[in-house]
């Protein structure tokens, strides 16, 4: 059963007047978005959780400078991206680059002038922490946010907790990429007694049975199409504007759907991290041209914008390229000078963060605690 379970709004300090957004509305109550108690409930709901509104949204007309009805963000860097390992469901927390990376997707969004009406995003922290610090960045700590283990990450299986490169060196370009990219080619399966198996996170302590021991794109594509067609497409359909804070694989499973990319073309399809997709959908959820009518030039073959500009990711996707293929290269590119240029560029967008955002954000996200009170999902 898909469990819905809001997250608890931190404290925002910027209104909606503050904001200037209620300048053509007589009441604050005209553009509050609710959580109906009489919904009708799906058979993966959890009885005890309210799921997304079904009432349309009433604050639309806010959304007059942006056409966007849906965005993607994968998170933040984490201490895996960053030490190259294979992570899978394995809950590894944001570094302070994470921290940073997830901030500038936040002032990218609020650039864009677009407002969410809810959040959907996985069980994992570098996940949730993404989805905070880019709300926090926004302004729209109130937005209702719900997490599911169905947009976890993929199972890497026995690949978890390996670095990558020297796999790439063990079993070749050809078959990791396979692994990590292809269809419906898993990779081994994850052993009972392997030290990251998520059996023993208790947060899944109720959904034992349900956890794959690996998983490839289409696996995660079979998961992640439940949630979609209960809970995020008829959120769409009530006009509502969404967001989706995830991982590459469960990300690239909804992208494949939404676009209609062929299996034989998805190895290509790679995503960035903390750069937003955003999509303008037709009343079939089918995406809309971009508005200059070409297809985006980072990937080749997807119609969604990328907030960033496809330039940088270009460049980004570049760089992940080699830092996971290229066995010549010594130096880990996500430590080492490129990612000091990188860093750099991010400090001049948004600038260093405060001493508060830091004890707010990257403090927390940096302890190797638990997540607090588990939530039970089905």
């Amino acid at each position: 059963m898909i469990t819905l379970t809001p997250l608890k709004s931190t404290q925002y300090t910027t209104s909606l007047f503050q904001r200037g957004l209620l300048q053509s509305h007589k009441s604050f109550s005209s553009i509050t978005p609710t959580l109906a108690n009489n919904h009708k409930r799906s058979k993966e709901e959890s009885p005890n959780n309210h799921p997304p509104s079904k009432n349309k949204r009433n604050f639309t007309s806010l959304n007059c400078n942006t056409p966007f009805t849906l965005c993607f963000v994968r998170h933040g860097q984490s201490t895996w991206n960053r030490d190259n390992r294979f992570i899978g469901w394995t809950d590894t927390p944001l570094t302070e680059d994470g921290v940073l990376e997830a901030r500038i997707a936040g002032q990218m969004l609020q650039k864009s002038g677009i407002l969410f009406d809810e959040v959907h995003t996985s069980l994992l922290r570098r996940s949730i922490r993404t989805t905070n610090l880019i709300l926090m960045e926004m302004g729209q700590e109130y937005i209702p946010v719900y997490k599911n283990w169905r947009l976890n990450e993929r199972n890497y299986g026995d690949l978890v907790g390996h670095h990558k490169k020297e796999m790439v060196k063990k079993h070749g370009v050809e078959q990791v990429k396979r692994w990590r990219r292809s269809y419906d080619e898993p990779p081994p399966a994850m052993a009972d007694d392997h030290k990251y198996h998520p059996a023993l996170d208790p947060r899944y302590r109720d959904m034992l049975n349900k956890i794959p021991k690996s998983e490839s794109l289409k696996c995660t594509m079979e998961r992640s199409s439940v949630y979609w067609d209960n809970i995020i497409a008829p959120s769409l359909k009530q006009e509502k504007t969404v967001l989706i804070v995830g991982h590459e694989n469960n990300l690239r499973s909804l992208i494949m759907r939404l676009e209609g990319i062929p299996k034989e073309d998805v190895i290509n399809l790679c995503l960035p991290r903390a750069v937003p997709l955003a999509y303008r959908l037709d009343e079939n959820l089918k995406p809309l041209d971009r508005a200059d009518g070409q297809l985006d030039e980072a990937t080749g073959f997807l119609r969604g914008e990328w907030l960033g500009g496809d330039t940088a990711v270009k460049e980004i996707l570049e760089r992940d390229r080699k830092q996971v293929y290229d066995t010549s290269i010594e130096e880990c590119l996500e430590t080492g000078s490129s990612r000091d240029k990188w860093r750099t560029w991010m400090e001049f967008a948004i600038g260093k963060p405060q001493p508060e955002m830091v004890a707010k954000s990257a403090g927390s996200c940096l302890e190797d605690g638990g997540m607090g009170t588990s939530k039970r999902v089905a």
